[in-house]
């Protein structure tokens, strides 16, 4: 069986240096929700990586569910960031890596 994670990666906006400490708190509490949801296989910011923020991994059932939840995302919703979105497929002992 195909496994499929959905990357995101949160690309620096214009105005992102203008993100306040209610912005990030906004944010930090929409990765908890869906954490605790069982919608992320991990996140954090990237440091040295020039203009990228940082990436979410989700665990979704769909690429189109994926989607929605970057919409959702505060930092993008509120015109802080940009994002991307990238299907991975799992590589891994339990399919062989995919040989």
């Amino acid at each position: 069986m195909e496994k499929w994670l959905y990357v995101m990666m949160i690309q620096k906006g214009k105005s992102f240096n203008k993100v306040t400490k209610a912005v990030i708190t906004r944010h930090v509490e929409n990765l908890r929700k869906l954490d605790a949801d069982g919608k992320i296989e991990l996140c954090g910011p990237f440091k040295g990586y020039p203009g990228v923020a940082g990436m979410v991994i989700f665990k979704t059932e769909s690429y189109e569910e994926a989607e929605a939840l970057c919409r959702q995302e505060p930092l993008v919703a509120e015109g802080y960031a940009k994002y991307t979105l990238a299907s991975l497929q799992v590589a891994d002992n339990e399919n062989n890596y995919l040989l």
